[in-house]
């Protein structure tokens, strides 16, 4: 996987840090520490999470993609080595991925979707813009089974921030597909998957394609409820995800949607 870096480099943009940022010692490139995230304004929104920062980070000035994994409901708690378990986490270190990995734990009892976790997601994500070199227009999303339901939620909550997105296995809501049809998007299932039915996925799939969406979408046909060991150690998801960008479906300008192509009428 260390094949991305040579790849990527040609696309980096230009990040200025701050002087109120630049005193700051981030954690060493190539390694994943544990960091957190407290709200100055609500003490109820904390979150503890790893952070990756990829080899070459900070000998120069360029803004880096970030990608945002979200687990499951089993790595749910306040030991972070549950959440190195499954996907990216588990894999960035090894595989020396060209990306800031951002892996938060949520809480036990609740969801991705629940305050006071959203809104401190979206705080963590606002302090991370600020305090590192990320390229903005290259933050991507994803997540497995209760972090895929949350994958479709921020998404939908937050249309123009990522781009782009990559659910596995979560439970879904219609509405949620028609908001983010715009936005470049790659869904895995199990086809027997007793946990999550792919229903759940196939619904939100034809909603964005009933509004002018091209959602990617796999399924494994024998797989049950853990399609994301296959989708996290395939590269070409990754090389997927690395080239999609912000300016490929929003227009920059109004930060709006550019308009989809109309879908074709069923026979």
């Amino acid at each position: 996987m260390r094949r991305f870096v040579s790849v990527f480099s040609a696309c980096v943009a230009v990040f200025i840090v701050s002087d109120a940022l630049s005193a700051d010692q981030p954690p060493r490139p190539g390694s994943q520490v544990p960091q957190t995230y407290q709200s100055p304004d609500n003490p109820a929104e904390k979150l503890e999470y790893l952070l990756y920062l990829p080899e070459g980070y900070g000998r120069g000035k360029e803004a880096w993609p970030l990608v945002i994994f979200l687990h499951g409901s089993g790595e749910r708690g306040h030991n972070l080595s549950k959440v190195e378990i499954h996907g990216p986490p588990k894999l960035a270190e090894s595989e020396g991925f060209p990306f800031i990995l951002v892996s938060p734990q949520c809480p036990s009892d609740v969801r991705w979707s629940e305050d006071p976790v959203f809104p401190a997601l979206q705080g963590m994500l606002r302090e991370l813009k600020q305090r590192y070199s990320v390229d903005i227009d290259r933050i991507y999303l994803t997540g497995l089974s209760m972090g895929g339901q949350g994958t479709w939620y921020w998404a939908s909550q937050d249309p123009i921030r990522f781009a782009a997105i990559l659910p596995i296995c979560g439970r879904t809501e219609p509405e949620w597909g028609r908001k983010v049809a715009h936005l470049p998007t790659w869904v895995f299932h199990g086809a027997k998957d007793p946990a999550v039915p792919l229903e759940e996925s196939e619904v939100i799939v034809e909603a964005m394609k009933a509004v002018g969406g091209q959602p990617k979408f796999t399924i494994y046909p024998e797989t049950e409820h853990d399609s994301w060991t296959e989708t996290y150690n395939n590269l070409a998801v990754y090389d997927w995800l690395l080239n999609q960008t912000r300016d490929d479906h929003l227009d920059l300008t109004s930060k709006a949607p550019k308009p989809l192509s109309a879908p074709k009428p069923k026979k």
